[in-house]
């Protein structure tokens, strides 16, 4: 047996490459020459890699990104026919990490997986009071309207801009129910003794019935989400900020061990995210990035929902300023059935860097990576598609998240994946 899926062979990476980006596959060629990706000469395999994952907003702390990493990677392996084992996360000053061996026929490749997870600020948002998190919640959606970001939604992305309204349109359903609800003697020509019971049977109807029907939808998770948008696109709240700081000296720590490449993958939320993380370094210490390959995968990735916003302006600058970094290759995984993402559209160009380079996009169909079964059970469920580009597949398909992290062939070749 060869390499998995058979991907060994130059030949299959290099017809695609110039098949799918044509002139700027040409460009991803030279950069695949230029940065020296076959460490081992004799197969074009990496043998060590180092991954700095920057997961979207869930409420899971890096033990739990593990245990579902570790899930796919056995069920991938199993597929792929290859061994693979996944260490308990580890601790490192302020970074969390966890070891991967792989080893197939004709290879073995070792990846250190560092988890940038924001856990914390997920729970401390999910965790307050519900009216706190409701008015907290339609605040930041007014902000997102008023600093322009629903206008570019709906402009860019449809159905991105319907996602937007999702949540907030259908809690205003529930309230306005209740409300008809708690005034019913009024508008029923009633006893007006009557609205202290009308007031009551609104309040369970609103806060029993509605709200935990609607957690099918993670509506109220929903609204933390936008609330997190919007400070990631100001970058202005303290805790933020300081989260961005702590996660620094990890990164700075991890692109400073050896290895044959990097890849800074980053998923939802989490590509605004890495990208102020990433984007600082560059601004500060653009030398520690020159003669290391560096790849960058934005994976689902929804930087525009916070870089849209008016006031995201030193996001914007990040976004241009890692784009034009020679030694950073930076790829955009988008997918049609997933509502969550900026679907064909140039992250960096909308971020008003068209003289930059652009990332090329790479399309990805679960239809056809997922069986007809498994596939039936999440096409309707939005956030689970969403989290697909990170989870193992049915079938050997050109992108797979383990392969890329974990595999032997080298991040940037994935970019050619359709």
């Amino acid at each position: 047996m060869t390499s998995p899926a058979g991907w060994d062979h130059p030949a299959l990476i290099e017809r695609p490459l110039l098949r799918l980006f044509g002139g700027s596959g040409a460009g991803v060629l030279r950069l695949l020459k230029d940065q020296h990706l076959s460490h081992d000469k004799s197969t074009g395999h990496v043998k060590k890699r180092i991954v700095l994952h920057f997961p979207g907003f869930e409420p899971l702390d890096a033990v739990k990104h593990q245990a579902r990493y570790k899930r796919s990677a056995v069920k991938t392996a199993r597929l792929q026919d290859f061994d693979v084992q996944v260490g308990q996360v580890q601790s490192e000053g302020a970074g969390r990490y966890f070891d991967v061996d792989s080893q197939g026929a004709d290879w073995q490749t070792a990846s250190r997986v560092y988890i940038f997870d924001h856990d914390e600020i997920v729970r401390r948002l999910n965790g307050r009071g519900t009216l706190h998190r409701m008015v907290a919640g339609y605040l930041s959606a007014l902000r997102v309207v008023w600093e322009g970001g629903a206008f570019g939604y709906f402009r860019h992305a449809w159905r991105f801009g319907l996602f937007f309204l999702f949540p907030f349109l259908l809690v205003a359903i529930g309230v306005a129910g209740s409300v008809l609800i708690g005034t019913a003697p009024y508008w029923l020509a009633l006893e007006s003794s009557l609205l202290v019971l009308s007031a009551i049977v609104a309040y369970l109807a609103f806060f029993k019935l509605f709200l935990p029907w609607s957690a099918r939808w993670h509506t109220l998770h929903l609204f933390s989400d936008w609330e997190l948008a919007v400070a990631v696109a100001r970058l202005e709240k303290p805790y933020l900020k300081q989260w961005v700081e702590d996660s620094l000296a990890s990164v700075r720590a991890a692109l400073s061990e050896p290895a044959d490449e990097y890849v800074i993958s980053s998923h939802s939320m989490g590509s605004s995210i890495a990208t102020q993380v990433i984007g600082t370094l560059v601004e500060r210490e653009p030398g520690l990035f020159a003669g290391k390959r560096v790849v960058f995968v934005t994976l689902g990735g929804a930087i525009l929902q916070c870089a849209l916003l008016r006031s995201a302006e030193v996001l914007r600058a990040r976004v241009g300023a890692i784009a034009r970094v020679k030694d950073i290759f930076w790829f955009d995984v988008q997918c049609l059935t997933d509502a969550i993402n900026f679907y064909r559209c140039q992250v960096v160009a909308l971020a008003g860097h068209g003289d930059a380079p652009q990332p090329p996009i790479v399309f990805i169909r679960l239809k056809h990576m997922l069986s007809p079964e498994r596939y039936g059970r999440i096409k309707r469920d939005f956030l689970r598609v969403h989290r697909q580009y990170v989870l193992d597949a049915d079938v050997r398909a050109p992108f797979d998240f383990t392969m890329m992290t974990a595999g032997p062939l080298p991040a940037a070749s994935f970019a050619n994946a359709a």
